[in-house]
């Protein structure tokens, strides 16, 4: 099972490096991964994507929680939440398809961020299986290059971690 997990930690170095190695050392895969400040900028939220059964998840959190710098940790396993990807998808693009792609580009409500002479840049967020449908859709022009962050969340509504 995919859980996603925000980790409130404290905003100084190494922290994120600590948090990964706790992962690392005990064989656990990190799916995504994404850091960033909060409204306080003493402040971060990692937020992680993992894969794994009720124990492991357990396991995980009391790990964390024996780190110092963590403040708090939450799973959006059964909470109603918001998450987002971004992604950045270089394209082939000749002028003879470029209608083309522009279209499915619509269609997604991504946009395009650089154009080149046989290529276009796509930016698109949106849930991950939004991303996954607008990539397969592109690959049969070619995806030249790509990148795509890792995903955060919110709880809706009034909740907060």
């Amino acid at each position: 099972m995919q859980h996603i997990i925000s980790v409130l930690v404290e905003n100084k170095p190494r922290v994120l490096a600590r948090v990964a190695s706790l992962f690392a050392r005990r064989g656990y895969n990190i799916e995504s991964l994404a850091v960033g400040p909060t409204q306080d900028p003493k402040i971060s939220r990692i937020t992680l994507v993992v894969n794994g059964n009720e124990d492991i998840l357990e396991q995980i959190t009391k790990q964390l929680y024996k780190l110092i710098e963590v403040i708090k940790v939450g799973d959006f396993t059964n909470t109603s939440y918001v998450d987002r990807e971004l992604a950045l998808i270089k394209v082939n693009a000749a002028s003879a398809v470029r209608g083309e792609v522009a279209q499915i580009v619509e269609i997604f409500r991504a946009r395009i961020v650089d154009v080149e002479e046989k290529s276009l840049t796509v930016e698109v967020t949106g849930t991950p299986d939004k991303i996954d449908a607008l990539e397969q859709l592109l690959r049969k022009y070619g995806i030249i290059e790509m990148t795509r962050t890792g995903r955060i969340a919110l709880a809706r509504g009034s909740k907060s971690l």
